[in-house]
């Protein structure tokens, strides 16, 4: 008896882990997949790709003067722009949840989103990832960075 729940306990396990393994490949596909991809935000240069605008950002960064300017916005996006984009994704998506009401209105909630299925949900947040990032880097005049 105790073989067969230790027989079940590592196969539980090991179906755990598999499932961890094949959710982070799976994310890493998806977001190099999409970082390939035209932006989608308004103001953004035809044919710009996510991957492109963030070399161009980071090259931007090493000539700004205080160089703490441009690497504070872009340290401040890596720190903050997956938990925001989480939570304005969820916010967009369920607009009468406890979230969405807790939050202040931002331009970059997603809007026309409510009850999304669960297969478009990652369209939506690399969106709403997207829009964060082009309103914290797109527009460095507005918080004093200029580059």
């Amino acid at each position: 008896m105790k073989m067969g729940f230790k027989i079940i306990g590592k196969l539980i396990i090991g179906l755990i882990r598999t499932g961890i393994i094949l959710s982070i490949c799976v994310g890493i596909l998806f977001v190099s997949n999409k970082w390939n991809q035209t932006m989608g935000v308004p103001g953004a240069p035809e044919g710009l790709t996510y991957f492109q605008y963030m070399g161009d950002k980071i090259e931007a960064a090493k000539s700004v003067e205080p160089s703490s300017c441009g690497w504070g916005m872009i340290l401040s996006l890596a720190a903050l722009g997956p938990i925001y984009s989480v939570v304005y994704t969820e916010a967009g998506i369920h607009p009468d949840w406890v979230i969405a009401k807790g939050i202040a209105s931002d331009p970059d909630i997603p809007k026309d989103v409510a009850d999304a299925s669960w297969y478009e949900v990652p369209g939506i947040w690399w969106n709403t990832l997207e829009r964060l990032s082009w309103t914290m880097l797109g527009e460095p005049a507005r918080f004093g960075c200029e580059y």
